[in-house]
């Protein structure tokens, strides 16, 4: 994994002293898949389900290894409280649109993913921050060509966050049938 993301000193950590968040390590690991596990299963109301969440399993094999992937932690008094990760895989048709799949491809495409705030800590410019380094470590890789994530509507406050990022390229809500009821967006790749 690169170490080449930079930290926003004068975001969140600053006006919340405690906090550090940097690129994770093996001895992350068990931390960051609680957090995942934490909020499948309570904000998403999901559960694992294995065609959805293999990487929470493996976040080594999936973040760690690959050199074009990434997954940063927040860490507050030693506890891994946040995540948020990076893969080089755009979405897959089925069960996305194939129009969709077509304009982020994977290779060419910065997924963001797993960008979770334990309850407790949310409000505190976390997740901000966290989006910020993984969009300065997809531009300083040189090969991605856009930044995508996609959300659940019904998490409250995830659209809401994800608009005042990017830009909807995609709500499934109004597409004929509702597709599977999520939100897909373009987020602006940092000038290297």
């Amino acid at each position: 994994m690169s170490t080449s993301v930079r930290v926003h000193a004068e975001e969140a950590g600053a006006a919340h002293p405690g906090y550090v968040v940097r690129p994770a390590t093996r001895s992350d690991v068990d931390g960051a898949r609680s957090v995942m596990l934490d909020t499948v299963y309570g904000d998403l109301r999901s559960g694992y389900v294995p065609r959805w969440h293999a990487d929470i399993i493996d976040p080594e094999g999936v973040y760690l290894a690959p050199p074009r992937h990434t997954l940063l932690v927040a860490e507050y008094e030693g506890e891994v409280v946040a995540t948020a990760g990076v893969r080089s895989h755009g979405p897959a048709h089925p069960p996305n649109p194939r129009w969709l799949a077509e304009r982020y491809p994977s290779g060419g495409t910065a997924q963001l993913c797993r960008v979770y705030v334990r309850a407790e800590h949310r409000r505190r410019g976390l997740a901000r921050r966290l989006v910020a380094d993984l969009l300065d470590f997809a531009a300083a890789d040189g090969g991605y060509r856009a930044a995508y994530l996609h959300t659940d509507p019904s998490v409250p406050g995830a659209e809401p966050f994800w608009r005042s990022l990017g830009r909807v390229v995609c709500d499934e809500r109004e597409l004929p049938g509702g597709g599977q009821g999520i939100v897909h967006f373009e987020l602006p790749m940092p000038a290297v």
